[in-house]
């Protein structure tokens, strides 16, 4: 450590993927919130795919 600034961090594969499911989770959960917060009226998620492959062109 130079002037007790941390310069990295060791993880086990493990750690590591539990890390990542555990931040997949939580982006769920804010993305639902979001949604929720919206006050738009919930589609069907087909219809919402068919929406958003028109946009793509």
């Amino acid at each position: 450590m130079q002037g007790g600034q941390r310069k990295g961090v060791l993880l086990s594969v493990g750690e590591y993927k539990k890390i990542l499911a555990e931040l997949e989770e939580l982006a769920a959960i804010r993305a639902y919130d979001m949604a929720k917060a919206s006050g738009e009226k919930p589609i069907p998620f087909d219809h919402a795919l068919k929406q958003i492959k028109r946009r793509r062109g």
